[in-house]
């Protein structure tokens, strides 16, 4: 099966001079929930910038379902790869929320008709139906965040990154942002999310931890998370019920009970 997203020998610069991405290769297959985890300037935003053209490499190649990313080809990748940021004012650009779903429609020139049956569709499935009339500053910081989901499904991607798309919400909007890509991955979506919280690392099957612009390793989530050589290297901390589980390995008490519930501790968050 070919991968979904093929990244080979990708570097990247803001400057011409400093690498903060460093010859990163990773595969990532159709249907994957990928996390991609490190601290603030490990290179994980950029990273998700450089997957659907918003950036372009110093070097490398990246391929989106075997499509190569190039100035030739970068708006059909955009067809398949969405984004959503952590702060959703920086991604409003309607008048209404009806307006803003919209605007990724009608890049794509959707017909009208199919368009209006979209944005009453997805907007209903995040829950903002009732605000499609509303402008953007009478909503919350959650409800903008949801608009912003919904402009996202509407394009119907083969691929969603959420980078730090929960950062700046309350435990109630990121567990409703949470639940939108369970749903969205049980449905077959790709799903990157772009995170220094560990909390949302938990239930994808694969993290990617970053460091200083490069991979330090990739892995099983369930492996991951219990690596904390690992993650102290990437200045990263095990999650309280992990850390109490390696704690209890490092002086040989195991107990296959204890251990299914400090997992199901640590998926809580």
């Amino acid at each position: 099966m070919k991968p979904m997203i093929e990244i080979k020998d990708v570097s990247f610069s803001y400057d011409g001079k400093t690498d903060v991405l460093k010859d990163v290769n990773l595969s990532i297959n159709k249907g994957e929930w990928i996390t991609i985890l490190g601290h603030n300037g490990s290179g994980k935003s950029t990273l998700s910038k450089l997957l659907n053209g918003l950036l372009k490499a110093k070097k490398g190649t990246i391929h989106v379902d075997g499509i190569e990313l190039n100035e030739t080809t970068v708006y059909d990748i955009r067809k398949k790869i969405g984004i959503v940021f952590q702060n959703p004012d920086n991604q409003f650009v309607g008048v209404t929320v009806r307006d803003d779903i919209a605007f990724g429609l009608e890049n794509l020139q959707i017909p009208r008709e199919d368009m209006v049956e979209r944005i009453r569709e997805y907007a209903k499935k995040v829950d903002m139906f009732d605000f499609l009339n509303k402008e953007p500053a009478q909503l919350s910081g959650g409800q903008k965040q949801r608009v912003a989901i919904a402009g996202i499904l509407a394009m119907r991607t083969d691929v969603i990154i959420f980078d730090e798309a929960t950062a700046m919400l309350d435990p109630k909007g990121r567990e409703a942002v949470l639940s939108y890509m369970r749903q969205l991955n049980k449905e077959g979506t790709t799903i990157i999310t772009i995170t220094h919280d560990m909390k949302e690392a938990v239930e994808s099957d694969r993290i990617v931890v970053l460091k200083d612009g490069e991979i330090l390793k990739v892995d099983k989530s369930t492996n991951i998370l219990k690596d904390k050589m690992t993650l102290e290297l990437s200045n990263l901390e095990l999650l309280l019920p992990l850390e109490v589980l390696h704690q209890l390995n490092a002086s040989n008490i195991n107990h296959p009970d204890l251990e299914a519930y400090l997992w199901q501790l640590s998926l809580k968050g």
